[in-house]
């Protein structure tokens, strides 16, 4: 059977995208039709594969279907209760205290610190280079495991809509600094903005940079970091890996949201002009720094600021788990609408290819620390697959 891109939505249970004319609909409304495309090629993906192998439930995968796979949602569509009980598991993660061997990371003192530690120490063979989306695909699913497996958490990771409040990112429901959000703007720090893109894009000073001052994260102390940090004023930490307690910082950027969080960078990559082959995705993905041009994945940590601004140590500030599954679910609609690509992989194993270095293999292996086991490229290449088994909605 297959199913149509309105029926399966509706089959799964799932909100259907409204049916007004291309020329009246919102961004967001052309964004959630593309994601019912993707889910409707997953279907046609997967009916084509049980008809090729009529005894077989897939080929070289588990049962995961998209009916029985985990939902992964944007964060404004999470209730109350939800959200918060989200927050709660983040926050228990911070509380647990570290598994890590203390020689490898001597500062990490909490279990989500483990996670922080694995990622400052990878940073450079983990971006700009040919896993950097398969990295981040498993290190997204490993922390989702442990807040579900460690903190009781039942729901699913969320993603951060990077279309949502791009004018004032402080009334996102991510910034507000309300009781259901992860804390809002810094304190107010007179400072000469940030530098990012390896020194290619300057983003102005916010009305922020400072600490957080208000939501469920405001006492909450960072440990490690920062090692490369972007704002002006901001001194990296004598140590590597060392123990350097400090507050988490912010310096909220309506200028960079406005500027790269946008639909036409997204269809950009999906459909259009950049979504040719897996390598100009993911560059244009990450940015072409010396064109300028920050792309989807370094906006994301620019708009934050402050800590998250750190290519090393941006996974203090928690918004960093909503933004690389927001970063995962473009890779998923990739994926999905061009299933001939989806499972390429392109670039070297060093950042930028600096120093030069072999391509990256789909064998090679994907490092998680103590966080979860090693498991390989290839592995992480189909979400509905053996390792795998979530989809965005």
């Amino acid at each position: 059977m297959r199913f149509t891109k309105v029926a399966l939505p509706a089959l799964l249970g799932l909100p259907l995208a409204s049916a007004k004319p291309l020329t009246a609909r919102s961004d967001n409304e052309v964004l959630q039709d593309l994601n019912d495309q993707a889910l409707s090629a997953l279907q046609t993906q997967l009916n084509e594969t049980i008809s090729a192998n009529a005894t077989e439930k897939r080929s070289g995968s588990s049962k995961c279907t998209l009916f029985n796979a985990r939902v992964r949602r944007d964060w404004n569509a999470f209730t109350k209760a939800q959200k918060k009980s989200y927050i709660a598991a983040v926050k228990c993660l911070q509380a647990k205290p570290s598994i890590a061997d203390p020689t490898f990371a001597p500062g990490a003192r909490s279990r989500y610190d483990d996670f922080v530690a694995v990622h400052i120490n990878q940073t450079l063979t983990i971006h700009g280079t040919g896993n950097f989306l398969t990295w981040h695909r498993y290190f997204v699913q490993a922390y989702e495991d442990a807040l579900r497996n460690e903190c009781g958490y039942t729901g699913y990771q969320p993603y951060w809509n990077w279309l949502d409040h791009t004018t004032n990112p402080s009334t996102s429901s991510l910034f507000d600094g309300s009781d259901t959000s992860f804390s809002g703007d810094g304190s107010f720090v007179q400072h000469n903005g940030s530098v990012t893109a390896n020194g290619n894009v300057w983003i102005p000073s916010g009305k922020g940079g400072g600490c957080v001052t208000s939501g469920p994260f405001v006492d909450y102390v960072v440990n490690l970091g920062p090692v490369s940090p972007t704002q002006d004023g901001v001194e990296a930490a004598p140590v590597f890996l060392g123990y350097n307690p400090h507050c988490m910082t912010r310096d909220l950027s309506a200028f960079t949201a406005v500027n790269w969080l946008t639909l036409e960078n997204i269809l950009n990559i999906t459909v259009g002009a950049a979504a040719g082959s897996v390598t100009l995705f993911q560059n244009e993905l990450q940015g072409r720094f010396t064109d300028g041009f920050l792309g989807l994945h370094t906006a994301g940590h620019g708009v934050m600021g402050g800590s998250s601004g750190d290519i090393f140590a941006s996974p203090v500030d928690p918004v960093f788990w909503l933004h690389h599954a927001m970063l995962d679910r473009v890779y998923w609609l990739w994926q999905a609408l061009h299933p001939t690509k989806a499972r390429t992989i392109g670039g070297t194993i060093t950042l930028f290819n600096t120093p030069p270095s072999r391509d990256t293999a789909l064998n090679d292996t994907l490092d998680m620390g103590v966080n979860a086991p090693p498991l390989q490229i290839k592995d992480m290449l189909d979400t509905l697959g053996s390792s795998l088994c979530y989809y965005y909605i």
